[in-house]
């Protein structure tokens, strides 16, 4: 038995909730999408999706809470709240998607909107893209949100819009005739054989036939029914460009490093059964973790095609639903004296996944097991999937701007997810000049929860103070 999985996102907002404004806005906005204004009918062999009509007051939700709570520890309230959506089920007779509304002030903003989305409206960049399609730019509130322009690295390119890793173009014998012919060549075994290894890998995992070994982050059997609690934290965006430009790599390598950072530290300071022997001192040993990051296999809907779609009515689905692969993301957990050693690992270790279609495999291995079999069975390998991985792992690019959602500027977005077998989700979400560090923890495993987010502010700055002597 598996549970539904569901995405929570808490928008911080920098004003009371008019919430007046904010139904005007979900009725010309979200409740036009073709998912959002649909049941799933279980009346068949497979779920399918019926159009009804959208009663916003069965999907807005203004809880009844304790105000003496709300002044003591406002913190608390809204951190105890979103916990509880972890426990909660959704009525499944309705559209699978709420809106709670905590309007009073916490350290951080003057009050939150909380998503709750049942991950069969879509996958999780679909729905974040979704989102910010729904808000509109501070500076210009007629303007959707500027997103930043990434360009991809010399190993990614495009074909039928998909993102493929892989060997470079066959070079023209003018550019270095047969010594780049053979360089070409050798990069094409190397693609080739990668993938294998990480298919394999991949079977193998599926099948149970390996898994990760047991550590303070490894969570207990029918973890994913447990109470789940989000937590999160701003960091420094220039921080981590600082590093990215010290080091010549990319955000995500550098987001990468600090994670393996922060774990080690983490790790590092638990007693633990997983220990070895040495002298008349118990210590660990380094190991390596592998986390299971999903990466979108199409072209995302953008969120200019998104706006477009809802304020206009579109009842089409521009490739809707839940199309991603997966990549099995090695984590260094160990201790280095220099803290740039992290991040050089992390690279290293990214460079090597992107040579490879591990992630086209896996997702064409999904989607035929899916019309094979059925969506149990497709559901059944990300199960095992991520029960015999430590954590799902997940990197969400923002806006670059300040943004307004239905007239509401947000102050910071804090996406998560829940209902799936692992105790640590660990997903980074950038916005404007912040980067924020979103864990969901299992909520009885994990009471120093915050000692974690102090590890990661930890690493950081270690990681960042490094790379300034560097430079």
């Amino acid at each position: 038995m598996t549970s539904d999985l569901y995405i929570v996102a808490v928008l911080g907002l920098d004003a009371p909730i008019d919430l007046q404004q904010a139904r005007a806005g979900l009725e010309v906005t979200l409740v036009r999408h073709p998912r959002f204004c649909s049941i799933r009918a279980m009346d068949g062999p497979e779920p399918r999706w019926v159009r009804t009509t959208v009663n916003l007051d069965d999907h807005i939700v203004i809880p009844n809470l304790d105000p003496a709570a709300i002044v003591s520890n406002a913190d608390k309230v809204l951190e105890d709240y979103v916990a509880s959506l972890s426990t909660l089920p959704m009525d499944q007779s309705r559209q699978l998607w709420e809106l709670h509304v905590l309007d009073f002030p916490t350290s951080e903003a003057a009050s939150a909107a909380v998503f709750r989305i049942n991950h069969a409206l879509g996958d999780g960049t679909s729905l974040i893209s979704l989102l910010l399609a729904c808000t509109r730019s501070a500076a210009d509130p007629k303007a959707l949100p500027a997103m930043p322009s990434a360009t991809p690295p010399p190993a990614q390119r495009r074909r039928k819009g998909r993102p493929v890793y892989g060997a470079s173009p066959r070079p023209a014998w003018s550019a270095g005739g047969a010594l780049a012919l053979a360089a070409w060549v050798t990069s094409c075994v190397l693609l080739a054989w990668h993938t294998l290894v990480d298919v394999v890998r991949f079977v193998a995992l599926a099948m149970n036939l390996v898994r990760d070994p047991r550590t303070v982050f490894t969570g207990v059997k029918g973890v994913e029914f447990r109470r789940k609690r989000f937590v999160s934290r701003g960091l420094s965006l220039a921080d981590v460009k600082l590093v990215k430009n010290a080091l010549g790599c990319t955000v995500n390598d550098v987001l990468v490093g600090v994670t393996s950072a922060a774990l080690s530290r983490y790790y590092f300071q638990k007693p633990s059964e997983y220990s070895v022997l040495t002298g008349s001192h118990a210590t660990k040993k380094s190991v390596f973790l592998t986390s299971l990051l999903m990466v979108n296999v199409r072209s995302t809907p953008g969120i200019q095609e998104l706006a477009q779609m809802m304020e206009s009515s579109k009842h089409n689905d521009v490739k809707w639903g839940n199309q991603v692969g997966q990549i099995i993301l090695p984590f260094h957990i160990a201790l280095h004296d220099d803290p740039l050693e992290y991040v050089r690992k992390a690279k290293k270790i990214v460079d090597r996944k992107k040579h490879s279609f591990e992630v086209m495999f896996t997702y064409g291995i999904g989607k035929t097991a899916t019309e094979l079999f059925g969506a149990k069975v497709s559901g059944a390998i990300f199960h095992r999937m991520i029960s015999n991985t430590t954590m799902p792992f997940s990197n969400m690019i923002g806006p670059v701007e300040q943004v307004e959602f239905y007239g509401h500027r947000v102050v910071y977005i804090a996406p998560s997810v829940y209902g799936h077998p692992s105790a640590l989700t660990i997903l980074w979400q950038s916005y404007a000049d912040t980067i924020r560090v979103v864990l969901a923890v299992d909520d009885a495993q994990f009471p120093d929860c915050r000692q974690l987010l102090d590890d990661f502010t930890e690493s950081l700055k270690l990681i960042s103070d490094a790379a300034s002597a560097k430079q």
